[in-house]
């Protein structure tokens, strides 16, 4: 243990996710031995993101405003929506190029060991987002592991009663158990052009 702030700052960079001890006393460490200017840019930085940064009234994307950019852009198929987990994820699809829809951002994914249960997401968003918008196509892109699959399931039940909605999933060539943000751009690519009605 190291003293007072040093190791108050270990301790928040460990909270971080994917940053264990070790690395947040790395990380911790070369701050200290930075340049008080780098110190000050990354501190101007994280304050904007703070005080700027929001999650877009529509779908749940990050944001600057009060809608992100994808959902103010009017060349988008407002007919399409594709639900991900995280925002990370819209950026994954986004990268193919294959999709020119809107999105929709749950926020996470169903896991009940972990106590998240569908209050817990933007789910009850979705479901008014399809009943007041002209939506005709659901594409439901969560990860393809144990919580997204359940998640899937989930609101595949709640969407079969939409009249005139298709509900499609990413096809299959995406590795049980891994994120969309770790795809290839041609795997996720193909994924989501040949997905699957439900």
């Amino acid at each position: 243990m190291y003293e007072g702030v040093v190791q108050d700052l270990i301790d928040e960079l460990g909270r971080l996710p994917g940053v264990g001890p070790k690395s947040a006393q790395r990380i911790a460490f070369h701050l200290l031995a930075s340049d008080p200017q780098d110190i000050g840019r990354l501190r101007e930085v994280l304050g904007k993101v703070a005080e700027g940064v929001r999650f877009c009234e529509i779908c749940g994307n990050v944001s600057e405003g009060e809608r992100c950019r994808i959902c103010n852009d009017v060349r988008r198929d407002a007919t399409s929506v594709c639900v991900v987990e995280e925002p990370k994820d819209v950026l994954a699809v986004e990268r193919t190029r294959e999709f020119r829809g809107r999105y929709h951002v749950l926020g996470g994914a169903l896991d009940p060991l972990s106590g998240v249960g569908p209050d817990q997401l933007r789910i009850k968003e979705l479901l008014m987002r399809i009943g007041s918008e002209e939506i005709t196509e659901v594409i439901i892109a969560t990860d393809p592991n144990t919580e997204g699959e359940a998640t899937a399931t989930y609101l595949v039940r709640m969407l079969r009663d939409f009249p005139g909605l298709t509900v499609t999933r990413l096809a299959s060539g995406l590795p049980m158990g891994g994120d969309l943000e770790f795809a290839d751009e041609l795997t996720l690519g193909r994924a989501l052009s040949g997905r699957r009605a439900l």
